[in-house]
């Protein structure tokens, strides 16, 4: 089960217990954000993309951010295109509405947008459509082996 090898992710920081699992759904941003009782933009969301190679990418922004085509293209010299559920899975080992950058089954480049430095704490999922855990911006950089912050995406509010 994909909780349980972000569980193991987690327990090499001491952090295993930090992962929450709730008795409602929090596979969509707003669903996370109603049962977590915080605003949607907190809610730190794992977006899959088609990499260069065989690898996805993986951009983690803030709930209320959106990709923005233009800069994501100029960063990284082409096209963002999402990858299809199943391929999703496959690459990361989580079911959409859990995907995260932890306990991942392929080595992928992890980046975190900007969007999420407005908060003191963000809440990604755990690998299921009903966990979360609670972390700082700089835990998120440390423990999704984050390759760098990046700027590419539109909608959200500074401040």
């Amino acid at each position: 089960m994909a909780i349980e090898k972000v569980r193991a992710h987690f327990k090499k920081y001491d952090r295993e217990d930090d992962v929450m699992e709730f008795a409602t759904s929090s596979a969509t941003v707003d669903e996370a954000a109603a049962t977590i009782q915080v605003i949607p933009a907190r809610i730190a969301k794992t977006i899959s993309f088609r990499g260069e190679g065989e690898n996805a990418l993986l951009i983690v922004a803030a709930g209320d951010a959106k990709i923005d085509n233009k800069k994501f293209k100029n960063l990284f010299g082409f096209k963002a295109r999402m990858l299809p559920p199943e391929e999703v899975y496959l690459q990361t080992g989580h079911e959409i509405g859990g995907v995260c950058p932890f306990g991942l089954v392929r080595d992928l480049d992890v980046f975190l947008d900007i969007s999420m430095q407005r908060f003191d704490t963000v809440f990604p999922a755990c690998g299921s459509t009903n966990s979360a855990i609670e972390l700082t911006c700089d835990e998120l950089f440390q423990y999704s082996n984050a390759l760098e912050w990046v700027d590419v995406c539109k909608g959200w509010e500074e401040g």
